[in-house]
């Protein structure tokens, strides 16, 4: 294809922007990125960094919208609508600059399907993964999925033989303590290549100066210094005095200090993400209770006092300082199947609570440990700080032991918490993504972030049922039936949705995403 001397001229001065423009951009959150294997952890944070090294086949930008990434177009085949075919963006090289094409896609998305992947109830319906030709992508399912690209949104592809020549074919055991080359390195094809990573402590990233997008995105940050900060004060303080220049959570105490220095901004927008807590109710008898032989989560009336007992206004107003939206459901309002009925907050009702758990035989109440994280979630421990005293009005000895994200996930993963906290963001904007994950049974396919035990074999096959059903409106009436058990069942107990506070320094120009993921390759800086 011949350039016309315009789009040479445009080149030209986009050449010149970005060499204008070059800078460092110092980058700091509560916690870091938990691996580099794109597939071990799905996670927020971890696909937040992921999403600078890697691509999906589709993204979504700063708003939220689906976009081309390596796929330039896709749909349902003509010939079976079992099928989706993706063609895959030309002239794509990853960083080491090998070539990427179609075996890549392949390779990567039958290694999310494993396992030891924390990505396979997204690709529960495949049952196979074609590559045709070397820029096509032939995604084969067991019944037409409507919604198969949402699902793609951070499955990130890697190189095969970059791969293959690294021992890392295999997804990483990440619950169980395996460490591996994926883990601390990475070869992408995206805007940005790994310079160095200090798990916890610094990772350095660089422009890459052979990206696809280089005339497509701003690209005015050309060097990202990633640092964790674990503490909110000292977080606070690297931003006040030019130590970063943006931080992804403000802690809400501190909005007003931020947004009124100068040479600083606060930009806010809900999130995508529910906070909640997940109670064992399936074991006969628990771990960490103080009761034997029997599981007082297992009575709804049980579960049904503890959900009237948290007083989810106050813990917005006193804990997270009217930066919270109460939550009834855990779903977030931008998925569809959320309802405002389904999300309508309980009312706090001590006596009745009281009276709930007496008519289940704990009249005299009982203690339990609840397990939470310090370094994951918006003031994540001062919440379960004062869910402890709003059980203590019931009779429930909640006993905190609050911990890094890194040892707390893994605990909701192999089961070995009876009350926990999680939050959950919806990627696909779709109730199939929650159900998959957290509702399903727990098994090879589903259920990877289901610590509840909860199992119902007929919601099971609803859930799964979800997938194949392209009558939009049978689909949306099955995602009503499923959330009603969910709800009448009390599954898990919705705190509220998530409030983002990103603090910047003023040269520094975006929009808050509502996944958290702050994409570096659209930021511009003045």
């Amino acid at each position: 294809m011949n350039m016309t001397k315009p789009v040479l001229l445009a080149t030209l001065l986009a050449s010149t922007s970005l060499a204008a423009h070059a800078e460092t951009l110092r980058w700091a959150r509560a916690g870091d990125a938990l691996t580099l294997d794109p597939h071990a952890q799905n996670e927020g944070p971890t696909s937040a960094l992921a999403h600078q090294i890697m691509e999906p086949l589709v993204m979504r930008d700063m708003t939220g919208a689906m976009v081309p990434a390596l796929a330039t177009d896709w749909g349902p085949s003509e010939t079976d609508p079992t099928v989706w075919v993706f063609k895959l963006r030309e002239g794509v090289t990853f960083h080491d600059g090998a070539e990427f094409d179609s075996e890549d896609v392949k390779f990567s998305l039958d290694r999310a399907m494993t396992p030891d992947s924390d990505y396979k109830e997204l690709l529960a319906s495949v049952v196979e993964v074609r590559a045709p030709d070397k820029y096509t992508i032939e995604i084969v399912t067991d019944g037409p999925n409507p919604i198969m690209p949402n699902n793609l949104t951070n499955m990130f592809i890697m190189d095969k033989g970059w791969a293959e020549a690294n021992n890392a074919v295999k997804v990483q055991d990440y619950e169980g303590g395996e460490d591996t080359f994926a883990a601390k390195n990475a070869n992408g094809t995206g805007a940005y290549k790994l310079v160095s990573r200090e798990p916890d402590v610094k990772t350095v990233l660089a422009i890459n100066e052979d990206y696809w997008g280089k005339d497509e995105f701003a690209l005015d940050v050309t060097e990202i210094i990633y640092t964790p900060i674990q503490n909110a004060a000292t977080r606070v303080a690297a931003l006040l005095s030019g130590e970063v220049d943006f931080i992804q959570d403000v802690p809400v105490q501190d909005l007003d200090r931020v947004a009124n220095a100068d040479g600083l901004q606060v930009i806010t927008a809900p999130q995508n993400r529910v906070i909640f807590l997940g109670m064992n109710q399936g074991d006969a008898d628990l771990a960490n209770d103080s009761v034997d032989g029997a599981n007082p989560l297992a009575d709804k009336r049980v579960r049904q006092a503890m959900n009237i007992a948290i007083n989810r206004d106050a813990i917005k107003q006193v804990v997270m300082r009217g930066q919270s939206q109460p939550a009834g459901m855990i779903s977030p309002p931008f998925v569809n199947g959320w309802t405002a009925e389904f999300d309508a907050v309980p009312a706090t009702d001590i006596e009745t609570g009281r009276q709930l758990m007496a008519d289940a035989g704990y009249g005299d109440g009982f203690s339990i440990q609840l397990d939470c994280p310090n370094d994951r979630y918006i003031n994540d421990e001062a919440i379960c700080q004062a869910v402890t005293g709003m059980m203590a009005q019931i009779g429930i000895t909640v006993n905190l032991d609050a911990k890094p994200k890194a040892q707390h996930f893994p605990l909701i993963n192999t089961l070995e918490t009876d009350f926990y906290m999680l939050g959950w963001g919806v990627p696909t904007y779709d109730s199939e993504y929650i159900f998959n994950f957290l509702v399903h049974t727990k098994g090879e396919k589903y259920g990877s972030w289901n610590g509840t035990r909860f199992s119902n074999a007929d919601l099971d096959a609803k859930i799964e049922g979800l997938a194949s059903e392209t009558d939009l409106e049978k689909r949306d009436a099955t995602i009503a039936e499923i959330w009603q058990v969910v709800q009448d069942e009390v599954l898990y107990l919705p705190i509220h949705h998530q409030v983002l506070n990103w603090g910047m320094a003023d040269k520094v120009e975006t929009i808050v995403a509502p996944d958290d993921a702050a994409h570096f390759k659209y930021f511009t800086l003045k």
